[in-house]
């Protein structure tokens, strides 16, 4: 081992707390990157499998109720491999010993062979027997959240017949990744599940003997989807059709890649945050090792080594920081990244997870640790290359010194000495104080862009449950009833106010573009379920024309005052031509609005609804369960505060952990930069330090010097992280949003406080741990050191 090595290893021990500072921060970008790809790659790979296996369907439709004989005609559709053809429909349950509703969605199973897509994973039991009648399999999370047993037993309202059912399986499907019932915001395993009964009982059922009303096929590969759904659309008019559909906009496989396109946003967006900062901490310490090392420097340089020796000397010690961070982020990305990925396969009901984080992810995390902190150091070491013996082994000429303009006014200020020594010294070294402020600033934004989440999510919880829908529960019925049936919902248990509420099915297209969601339509003045414009207050959709979300016009590419097409699948089927007459902000879906009576006008229908809404009165809860229970015609009734708690409790408990992560991440990001900047002042002013102490300033007025400092840059830093964590708060939004949802950009006063209020107090931590080092200066060897 060569004597220059022998001095790096030495060097390295030396330095081992700031490089351990430093490393900690460039750990945190490798497992933020590895953490974010790795529950991508498992998600995408599991999905991917999971699909194959069991053969996840590529389009989808509903229909009324079509004969069997027409399968014929839709396997001869160009491009269709194979076709799976099922009785679907929902029913009210009614559990033992539990009084709250649950809606079960009922599904065929084929009688004498396996179904040839969307095939269910049986975790338990077996399948039905088609010639028993009430057997019954259902999906494993809601036989786990109710604690159901093989053999258990509870009854369905299947079209007005109560019908008792036996559990003989549980099991899994690719239909069903995320379990979400009609009209709810979240899953809710207790109160809906899938039920799985023989072809025969399903068909007699829904009187769908001879026919089908639900189809699912698979695409040969290379088929584009839109003409089959065109040739579908056309066979399945005739029998009540509501439009085919393919994955992109199925629900289960909708919520899911909305995931993996956040992960995917996270991944582009947070690590190169902490390997810049990494790269700025080591250009920092290397500028002052090398501005210390002068001489040694010259020594080298003068018993032969080389420049090239030289430069690479200091860069490997770079390199050593750098693979200790590399490490530790490999380590630590590993274990969050495979605990997150099984988080998330059971969250999605996932029957298994493929968690393979590939060799490339870790070589590219490694390579960007390296390559960062080796840029740091480069200019530091090829600045340590240049330098001549002689000149190296002379000391550094001292700052030119000229009194301006600011000296005058710090004099006239009648500042004390300490406090003019402070702003001195960020004047004399303005680039160097700029980028501490800068990595001090990088931490607040860290805070901001993962707190702000909170009061996003509270303004969701509040116009999602207070302001727009603020009914206790919504009433959901098979198909449309008359508004009559209003009055009937009135009379009861408990219910203290009822209104009407109708949907249909439509695709709306403006040129080449469409889009196909749920119209709603409900009248003017209406309490219950309201739309609201910009400014929070009740808009209602003027007859002769539709209100649309700000996402969704943006999609279709209109404004308010275009025309669209829209083309109804249910009601009076046929393309009418409707007048955006305004846009609104939705947080949840793609909304579109319009009036009930011109909707009833222009289906020339009586009046009708879809679902009631209904305020409650609490004390006769469990009555109504039981009344509805025994009612024909209804899919379901979803409760509103149950929706809200279920999604308070999913959202914070994720929220929890994420605030924790980043938090923790801000704290390491300022001791890193603090702790290394104030290491660097006190060995550049050491002999400064010990001057004043030995001309009779005691240890509170040289600690202000050194602290001072470094808490005068990092509050010039809060200005700085609040527009830089607003941006990567809007960044994230952005990054965020899909036709399922949109977070909203809050950013209120709290949350720049409490980012500023973390890193202060992290940089303030850090200073005093330096300072105490004041105490420890042996006064006599500082005054004989050469400036």
């Amino acid at each position: 081992m060569q004597a220059i090595d022998k001095k790096l290893l030495r060097d390295f021990k030396r330095l081992w707390i700031q490089a351990v500072a430093i490393a900690l921060v460039l750990a945190c970008g490798v497992a933020i990157l590895l953490t974010s790809v790795g529950m991508y790659t498992a998600l995408s790979e599991t999905r991917t499998a999971y699909y194959e296996r069991n053969r996840f369907a590529d389009v989808f439709v509903h229909a009324t109720r079509a004969p069997l004989s027409l399968l014929s005609e839709i396997t001869r559709i160009d491009g269709v491999l194979s076709v799976e053809a099922r009785v679907a429909g929902y029913a009210i349950l009614d559990i033992p010993e539990q009084t709250k509703i649950a809606v079960g969605r009922i599904l065929s199973y084929p009688e004498n062979a396996d179904p040839v897509l969307n095939v269910p994973l049986l975790v338990q039991g077996r399948f039905p027997d088609p010639v028993v009648t009430g057997e019954v399999v259902v999906n494993a999370p809601f036989a786990q959240a109710n604690g159901f047993q093989l053999g258990d037993r509870f009854s369905a309202n299947l079209k007005g017949q109560k019908r008792e059912l036996t559990i003989v399986g549980t099991a899994l499907s690719p239909e069903f990744v995320y379990t979400i019932g009609p009209g709810a915001l979240m899953p809710d395993n207790d109160s809906f599940g899938i039920i799985w009964m023989s072809e025969r009982a399903a068909a007699a059922a829904f009187d769908m003997e001879g026919a089908f009303n639900d189809v699912a096929i698979a695409l040969a590969v290379g088929t584009s989807a839109e003409p089959v759904m065109d040739a579908l659309d056309d066979l399945l008019e005739p029998y009540g059709g509501l439009g085919a559909y393919d994955r992109t906009t199925h629900q289960s496989d909708a919520f899911l890649d909305a995931e993996i396109n956040q992960l995917k946003g996270m991944a582009a967006i947070l690590p190169p945050i902490f390997f810049g900062i990494s790269g700025f901490l080591v250009s920092m310490v290397m500028s002052r090792i090398i501005a210390l090392e002068r001489s040694e420097i010259g020594l080298l340089k003068a018993i032969g080594y080389s420049k090239t020796e030289v430069c690479l000397h200091y860069l490997m010690l770079a390199g050593l920081i750098a693979v200790v961070g590399v490490i530790l982020g490999w380590i630590a990305g590993t274990a969050l990244a495979r605990t997150t990925a099984l988080q998330y396969a059971e969250f999605f009901n996932f029957p298994f997870v493929i968690f393979r984080v590939s060799y490339w992810v870790y070589a590219a995390a490694g390579l960007a640790g390296l390559a960062t902190t080796c840029l740091g150091a480069a200019q530091a070491a090829l600045k340590a290359a240049k330098l001549a013996p002689a000149i190296a082994m002379q000391p550094p000429a001292p700052p030119r010194f000229k009194r301006s303009l600011i000296d005058e006014a710090m004099v006239s200020l009648r500042l004390t000495q300490p406090t003019i020594m402070i702003l001195r010294s960020l004047l004399r070294w303005p680039l160097r104080s700029f980028l501490t402020s800068l990595g001090l600033a990088l931490a607040v934004a860290s805070v901001i862009a993962s707190i702000f989440i909170n009061d996003a999510l509270d303004e969701i919880v509040d116009l999602a449950f207070y302001q727009t829908n603020r009914q206790d529960a919504m009433l959901i019925f098979d198909e449309d009833l008359p508004e009559a049936t209003l009055e009937d919902i009135r009379r009861l248990p408990g219910v203290l106010q009822a209104e009407s509420q109708q949907f249909h099915t439509a695709v709306l297209r403006h040129g080449h573009r469409s889009k196909r969601l749920a119209v709603e339509a409900r009248r003017p003045g209406t309490d219950l379920s309201r739309v609201l414009d910009a400014e929070g207050q009740p808009i209602a959709a003027p007859p002769g024309g539709i209100l649309l979300s700000e996402r969704l016009a943006k999609q279709l590419n209109v404004q308010s005052g275009d025309t669209i097409d829209a083309e109804f699948l249910s009601g009076r089927r046929g393309t009418y031509p409707l007048l955006v007459t305004g846009l609104v902000e939705q947080h949840f879906g793609l909304g579109a609005y319009m009036d009930l009576e011109f909707l009833n006008a222009l289906f020339r229908q009586a009046p009708r609804i879809s679902t009631a809404n209904m305020t409650l009165d609490d004390r006769y809860t469990a009555a109504l369960h039981r009344e509805i229970k025994e009612i024909p015609g209804i899919t379901g009734i979803i409760e509103m505060n149950e929706n809200r708690r279920s999604f308070e409790e999913t959202v914070d408990r994720n929220v929890t952990v994420m605030n924790s992560i980043y938090i923790a991440i801000a704290v390491l990001i300022t001791i890193g930069v603090t702790y290394n900047a104030a290491r660097i002042q006190l060995s550049e002013r050491a002999r400064e330090l010990a001057s004043l102490r030995i001309l009779g300033f005691d240890r509170g007025e040289v600690s202000y010097i050194l602290v001072g400092e470094m808490m005068l840059i990092a509050l010039m830093a809060q200005p700085v992280g609040w527009l830089i964590g607003a941006w990567i708060a809007n960044a994230m939004t952005n990054a965020f949003t899909s036709d399922l949802y949109a977070i909203p950009l809050v950013l209120k006063p709290d949350t720049f406080a409490l980012g500023s209020l973390v890193v202060l107090c992290a940089a303030f931590a850090s200073a005093m741990i330096v300072r105490r080092r004041l105490d420890r200066l042996n006064l006599v060897a500082v005054m004989k050191t050469r400036e």
